[in-house]
C-alpha cells in the first residue's frame, strides 16, 4: 500500500492543535496528505474586542485563514464539504459515511486522521469521528487504513489509555507554530499560552495518536 495521509476534521484549526507539526514532517518526506474539512467554522465564538469582522464575513476569513494554514504544513489537497457548523451532528451520518468512503476508495490511503469518537468534546468533532469510523467498518478488514485519533477528553486516558503514539515534533515546530498562527481569527488565545507559559511550550512539541481498534 503506498503511503498517503487522509486527515478528517470538521472545523478550520482543528489540524493546527494536534496534528499540524506530524502533517508537516510527512509532508518533508513528500508523503500526500489530503484534508477533508467539513465545514467552514462561520459558527466560530471569536470575532475579536473590539469585532475585527461580522457573522456574515468570518467565513471568508476562516477559509482564506485554511488555506494558509494547509501551505505552512504542505498540504496541497484541500477537500471542502459544505456543511455548516455546529450542524454536522443533526447530518445523517451514513449519508456523511457514504462521501467520506468514496474519498477513502479513491486515494486508498494508509492512514486516516480524525477525533476519537467519545473522547473529543465538541458535538461536531464526535460527529466526524463517527462517521469516520463508520465508513472504515464498511471495508474489509484487510484493507481497511490505520486510524489514528486524537483525544482530548478530561477523562481520555480512563477511558481508552495513555496514547499509543507520541510523536515529537521539535524538527518542524516552526511550521506547526505557522499554522497555528494561520488561524488568527480563533488561535490568539493559543499562540498567547504557548509562548508564555514552558509548561504550554513543551506540550504542544509532542502530538498524541491512539490507535482505533475497530
Amino acid at each position: 500500500m503506498n503511503e498517503h495521509i487522509l486527515v478528517v476534521f470538521p472545523h478550520p484549526d482543528d489540524e493546527a492543535f494536534g496534528v499540524a507539526g506530524t502533517i508537516a514532517q510527512l509532508t518533508n518526506r513528500g508523503v500526500p496528505v489530503t484534508y477533508i474539512c467539513l465545514t467552514l467554522g462561520e459558527m466560530g465564538r471569536n470575532m475579536g474586542i473590539p469585532p475585527f469582522t461580522t457573522r456574515e464575513s468570518l467565513p471568508e476569513i476562516r477559509k482564506s485563514e485554511l488555506d494558509q494554514a494547509c501551505k505552512a504544513v504542505g498540504i496541497t489537497d484541500l477537500r471542502r464539504f459544505g456543511y455548516r457548523d455546529k450542524t454536522v451532528e443533526f447530518e445523517d451520518r451514513d449519508i456523511l459515511a457514504a462521501r467520506i468512503l468514496e474519498v477513502v476508495e479513491e486515494l486508498k490511503p494508509s492512514r486516516i486522521i480524525t477525533f476519537y469518537p467519545g473522547y473529543s468534546v465538541h458535538p461536531d468533532h464526535e460527529a466526524t469521528a463517527e462517521a469516520v469510523v463508520h465508513a472504515l467498518s464498511l471495508l474489509p478488514e484487510n484493507s481497511r487504513p490505520e486510524l489514528h485519533c486524537v483525544a482530548f477528553a478530561r477523562n481520555t486516558e480512563e477511558g481508552i489509555g495513555k496514547p499509543d503514539i507520541v510523536n515529537d515534533v521539535s524538527d518542524v515546530f516552526d511550521r506547526k507554530m505557522d499554522c497555528i498562527k494561520a488561524h488568527k481569527s480563533q488561535t490568539d488565545w493559543l499562540i498567547k499560552a504557548i509562548e508564555q507559559d514552558p509548561a504550554m511550550y513543551e506540550w504542544a512539541k509532542k502530538e498524541r495518536f491512539w490507535v482505533y481498534k475497530f
